[in-house]
């Protein structure tokens, strides 16, 4: 089973219960309706969203689904920027956040954690940069050049994952005008707790896909799963393949996310520059877990190929891969 996977943010789940067949995704033209064939559709994170369950209890798969839309909605609910009334928003308004949702406290410290790792490549103090870029590009004669530089700079003192606090009890910011965004963490770590529930209520062989990939186990041949990575070019395309069985993937490429029509102004937002990052057309992770491959991809976006080696050791992440601008393809393996 093959199936392109572009950085977008969308939701395909398809499972079956230890030593029962799984079917192919939305992609691969391998998804065939049957009794068996459960469906969910909706939106996540702001985006189109589909489950597929193959089970052959319709009643047990009604319940997985329903426990697997909870559990997106859930998180969804936590870490969104589309609501003013989420944790996340509250806390970008306000500063700070009392009391803050479990989930939030444990992904704002693999954050920041990661942003150790990554010499601050890794930043989710971005999102004033973002706001900047986005209001920018909304005027109908904008300056295709993007901001000035003056209000980049300006902008870019409220960028600094160490003037986060973040308590069991308590998250804070250092100074006022911060705000974070988990855009680059967030699709993995919802990945990983939909796999980790379905594991739990013994679904041993899946393939999740929120944005990122998480498999688990093997495909209907016993193989290890073979998923695409999505040519730059063409999203809707693979230009590479991967085999895939109890680790996960992500990519991050710029092309995702465009402000405007040239594609050279986009959400990869280098914090040391306050510029777009365009090292790479895209960079794809293979890790253990998919928030690790999400966050690293997002990283390594605006790192130079030498650094990727001890990025992956350090945060025990498999290979990467990036596409440089002439779009040949560098793999990297941790040292």
């Amino acid at each position: 089973m093959t199936q392109t996977l572009p950085r977008r943010r969308f939701l395909t789940i398809t499972a079956a219960a230890a030593g029962l067949p799984l079917l192919g995704l939305p992609g691969a033209g391998l998804a065939r309706e049957t009794a068996h064939l459960h469906r969910w559709q909706g939106v996540a994170m702001g985006a189109r969203a589909i489950v597929l369950l193959h089970h052959p209890d319709a009643g047990k798969a009604a319940e997985l689904m329903k426990a697997v839309t909870d559990e997106v909605r859930r998180l969804e609910a936590v870490f969104t920027l589309f609501h003013d009334d989420s944790p996340l928003s509250r806390l970008n308004r306000d500063g700070v956040l009392t009391d803050p949702p479990a989930d939030l406290v444990v992904l704002l410290s693999r954050g920041k954690s990661l942003a150790e790792i990554t010499g601050g490549a890794f930043d989710m103090t971005v999102q004033p940069l973002w706001r900047l870029y986005a209001d920018h590009f909304s005027w109908p004669r904008a300056d295709p050049e993007g901001p000035s530089a003056e209000d980049i700079e300006k902008t870019r003192e409220l960028v600094d994952y160490r003037a986060v606090q973040v308590e069991a009890g308590r998250i804070a910011f250092a100074r006022p005008g911060m705000a974070v965004t988990l855009n680059g963490i967030a699709q993995g770590y919802i990945t990983d707790k939909v796999a980790d529930l379905l594991r739990r209520h013994g679904v041993t062989n899946v393939l999740v896909d929120i944005g990122e990939v998480r498999a688990l186990g093997r495909d209907e041949d016993r193989r290890p799963w073979q998923v695409g990575i999505a040519d730059p070019d063409a999203p809707d395309r693979p230009m590479d393949r991967v085999s895939l069985s109890d680790m996960a993937l992500a990519t991050s490429g710029g092309y995702g996310s465009p402000f405007e029509v040239s594609g050279r102004h986009h959400h990869l937002l280098d914090p040391k520059t306050g510029r777009s990052s365009n090292r790479y057309r895209s960079v794809s992770v293979i890790a253990p877990e998919a928030t690790v491959a999400d966050g690293l991809s997002t990283a390594l976006s605006s790192m130079p190929l030498e650094t990727f080696s001890s990025c992956l050791a350090a945060t025990g992440a498999a290979k990467a891969m990036a596409v440089l601008p002439n779009g040949r393809t560098s793999w990297s393996e941790p040292t």
